[in-house]
């Protein structure tokens, strides 16, 4: 699938390339004052906070990078609710500071069990960078401390975000149309369309 393609399976461009800068600039910096003449680990969540990690952390001076895989969604549209951990960080986290950068805060549900993973091995604090936080989704408490965007609750995808592992390399976050993700109601929503 080319990329143009790509582009024609989205609803609507929610965040451009810039939007996205801008927010990553603005993150980094508040990160680098907040963190100032400390040493914190970015705690990427594979695969979707890749981009934004690298992005964020561009406006850093010091920071070590870790990455973790935990999945609920096991290539669905909606979160399963069972989390697993796919990859563990390899670091000795005691007595460190971590910032875990997402891409998407949903349901918290994957969010709750790093926090508890994470003060368990003895974390000496734990926040959260998040590009988007869909604050409509959350079935468990979970804060984000550092916001890109607050999300519609909507299907998105692009910069990092997937669906069925494709469209993360759009350099924007859109809605994906849902006849992509529910062919079985293409006439449903034909109709409904008009």
């Amino acid at each position: 699938m080319s990329q143009n393609d790509m582009n024609n399976d989205i609803e609507r461009v929610l965040y451009s390339e810039k939007d996205i800068a801008e927010a990553a600039a603005r993150i980094g910096q508040a990160l680098a004052n907040d963190y100032a003449g400390r040493t914190p680990i970015l705690l990427s969540v594979l695969k979707g906070a890749v981009l934004w990690t690298v992005d964020v952390m561009r406006h850093m001076q010091y920071a070590e990078v870790e990455f973790i895989d935990v999945s609920s969604y096991h290539g669905g549209v909606a979160s399963s609710g069972e989390i697993d951990l796919i990859t563990d960080l390899k670091a000795d986290i005691v007595g460190r500071d971590i910032i875990i950068l997402e891409d998407i805060v949903d349901t918290g549900r994957s969010l709750k069990f790093m926090l508890d993973l994470l003060k368990e091995r003895g974390a000496a604090s734990v926040k959260v960078a998040s590009l988007l936080d869909k604050k409509e989704g959350r079935v468990v408490e979970a804060t984000v401390d550092y916001v890109g965007f607050d999300v519609p609750n909507a299907f998105v995808v692009g910069y990092g975000l997937d669906y069925k592992e494709l469209y993360r390399n759009l350099p924007y976050v859109g809605i994906l149309k849902r006849e992509v993700y529910a062919p079985e109601h293409k006439d449903i929503l034909a109709n409904d369309l008009g």
